[in-house]
């Protein structure tokens, strides 16, 4: 779990049909940080974008440009735990960008990790 203090706010930027050795790169990528057991992380799918190739990729943009739209995935993370990960992270890149943020976590709360979640309106667990 996160703590409150610095962090590291890392973005990928790639384009959702880049593969990898045996999957597509972003389900590689998300396979990683789970492993490595970062805190969590999200993948985004923008409506559309372009990149360094400076082609316009939008939905019904036509075959091609469907094929190469943009994703995003962030992460929120410790620099130690950073530090750990990024190696590999790098290497298995192969198109696209990783960047980094200082952040700053105000607050970092778990939920009821139960499978159902359920409360009752007191805030007790439901068995």
């Amino acid at each position: 779990m996160l703590i409150p203090g610095p962090a590291k706010k890392v973005t990928i930027h790639l384009n959702a049909d880049t593969s990898s050795h045996s999957d597509y790169l972003s389900s590689e990528i998300l396979s990683l940080l789970f492993e490595h057991g970062v805190a969590g992380a999200t993948v985004t799918r923008p409506e559309a974008g372009f990149g360094s190739h400076h082609r316009m990729h939008t939905p019904g943009g036509g075959i091609d440009a469907d094929r190469h739209m943009p994703l995003r995935i962030e992460f929120i993370e410790s620099k130690a735990k950073l530090d750990a990960v990024l190696p590999r992270l790098e290497k298995l890149l192969t198109d696209g960008i990783i960047e980094a943020q200082d952040t700053m976590i105000l607050k970092a709360a778990e939920g009821d990790r139960r499978e159902d979640g359920r409360k009752d309106h007191d805030g007790e667990r439901l068995r």
